[in-house]
C-alpha cells in the first residue's frame, strides 16, 4: 500500500486575496514522502500536474488540513478533479470530530513527538518571494516528515498528546488504520 504523505506552501497570504479562500493562494511548493518511494519528491508549480496525478495514483492521502486548505489551493490547477474522492486522511478532520475543536500541528507535535515545526507559512511565502525557494522546500518537507511522524505515532498507538490551554498533556484517541 502506497501512502503519500502531504503538504504544500503557497505563494499568497489571506489577507491579500480578500478572506480565507485557498483557492486565490498559487501553489508555492508541495511536498510528498511516499512509502513506496520511501522518500520525498518536491514539486514547484510548474510540476503540479505531475503533484496531483501522483496524490491521485496514491493508496491513501495523509496529511494535516488537506481537505480544507490544501486541495483547495490545487483546485484552479484541475478544476475538474474531485479532490474528495481521493483516498485520503485528514488529521485534522479526525481530531477536531474527536474533539470539537481545532488543534495545530505544532502542538500535536509538540506533545507527541518532542519535535516543533521549523518555521511557518507567513515565513514561507517571504521566502518564497525572495527567491529562497530551497529554504521553501527545506520547511514543507519537515512540515511532511513532522505529518508522518505524527501519523505513524498515532497509528500504532491509536492515540496521540496534544497540550490543553493550561498546559496539560492530554490524549486523543484516533483510528489511523
Amino acid at each position: 500500500m502506497n501512502i503519500v504523505y502531504f503538504d504544500l506552501e503557497s505563494q499568497k497570504l489571506f489577507q491579500e486575496v480578500g478572506g480565507r479562500d485557498p483557492s486565490k493562494l498559487l501553489l508555492a511548493c508541495g511536498v510528498t514522502w511516499s512509502t513506496d518511494r520511501n522518500d520525498f519528491a518536491i514539486y514547484w508549480e510548474k510540476d503540479v500536474q505531475a503533484l496531483i496525478a501522483e496524490l491521485k495514483a496514491a493508496d491513501r492521502v495523509v496529511g494535516f488540513n488537506i481537505i480544507g486548505f490544501d486541495f483547495e489551493v490545487l483546485k484552479p490547477y484541475a478544476p475538474n478533479e474531485n479532490f474528495r474522492a481521493f483516498r485520503s486522511k485528514d488529521m485534522l478532520q479526525d481530531i477536531f470530530r474527536a474533539l470539537n475543536f481545532r488543534l495545530s500541528l505544532d502542538s500535536i507535535a509538540k506533545a507527541t513527538l518532542g519535535a516543533t515545526k521549523t518555521a511557518d507559512g507567513i515565513k514561507s511565502v517571504e521566502w518564497f518571494r525572495n527567491g529562497e525557494l530551497n529554504r521553501v522546500a527545506e520547511y514543507c518537507m519537515a512540515d511532511v516528515d513532522i505529518t508522518r511522524r505524527v501519523y505513524e505515532f498515532g497509528r500504532d498507538n491509536g492515540f496521540v498528546y496534544y497540550y490543553s490551554k493550561l498546559g496539560s498533556k492530554l490524549k486523543v484517541a484516533v483510528n489511523w488504520q
